[in-house]
């Protein structure tokens, strides 16, 4: 085969195999997707000594529509979120939680996550986090895992 034909073939090759990742990519982002969390302190980065703890429950349909809701336990929380970032780093503010009463924390209406963020979702690459007075960089938190 000719140096040109082999750089065609390649060419194509590789192609094939970016389409076959792009689509791959996708896959599952159509999907409903339902992650959980549990919160605690030692889960924040850097990690916190306390006795507050907590769940997450977050779906998200396949046209990236958000719903779900955090409780937490022993601590008084002064703002709930749904944050980017892996384990153990911390990440920019996707989602504010509204609080719904003490210690129940929801999405709110209409809240979309894009393609790319479901993505990381369900990478394992998003996370929730509770903060308090006592704790103001944040006392909980909880990788979303699928």
């Amino acid at each position: 085969m000719s140096s040109s034909l082999r750089r065609v073939a390649v060419g194509a090759s590789r192609r094939r195999m970016a389409l076959g990742a792009l689509l791959a990519g996708s896959v599952g982002v159509a999907n409903p997707t339902t992650v959980h969390a549990l919160l605690a302190g030692g889960h924040e980065v850097p990690p916190v000594v306390t006795a507050a703890h907590g769940t997450a429950q977050i779906m998200v349909d396949g046209e990236g529509r958000v719903s779900g809701k955090v409780l937490t336990r022993g601590v008084k929380a002064t703002m709930v979120h749904i944050r980017e970032g892996a384990a153990d780093a911390n990440g920019p503010i996707l989602i504010w939680l509204k609080q719904r009463a003490p210690g129940l924390w929801v999405v709110p209406p209409q809240t979309r996550l894009t393609p790319l963020q479901h993505r990381r979702l369900l990478a394992g690459d998003l996370h929730v986090n509770v903060h308090s007075a006592r704790h103001p960089a944040g006392e909980i938190r909880g990788q979303l895992l699928p």
